[in-house]
């Protein structure tokens, strides 16, 4: 079932927030929380040893913020911390994933640029990001 947090105030021209709270406050895999004609920032949360998954975007540029907790970002094949204050610049066509290595949720946003996923989508896990991207 697809959820919005209510504390993401929606606004069809912008998003204003305290990025940090939103994302240490989000429960869900994945949250698409606000979609422009040219970029979108979603939210997401790993549990201890959980994974996005080894993906590759042809046309997208990616930028993570870890916000909390500890991790490992894989790109091309070289791996690199990924904790608390990092970011991972992601350039369209690498080959990248970001594992939590920690013992707490591991709390990041990331923005595209093109939009990757559909305006408001909610994943609460992994696994129904998975089967839905799979229909």
């Amino acid at each position: 079932m697809k959820q919005r947090e209510e504390f993401v105030e929606r606004n069809p021209k912008f998003f204003d927030g305290n990025i940090k709270k939103i994302t240490k406050s989000n429960r869900f895999f994945r949250q698409v929380i606000y979609t422009g004609p040219h970029s979108q920032l979603v939210l997401m949360s790993l549990t201890p040893g959980e994974e996005i998954g080894e993906e590759v975007h042809p046309k997208t540029d990616q930028l993570l913020v870890i916000v909390d907790g500890e991790g490992e970002a894989v790109l091309d094949g070289k791996s690199q911390p990924a904790d608390e204050h990092n970011v991972i610049f992601v350039s369209a066509g690498t080959r990248h994933n970001v594992k939590n290595t920690g013992r707490k949720e591991l709390k990041l946003f990331t923005i595209y640029s093109p939009p990757a996923h559909a305006p408001g989508v909610v994943h609460k896990t992994r696994e129904e990001a998975i089967s839905e991207e799979a229909a």
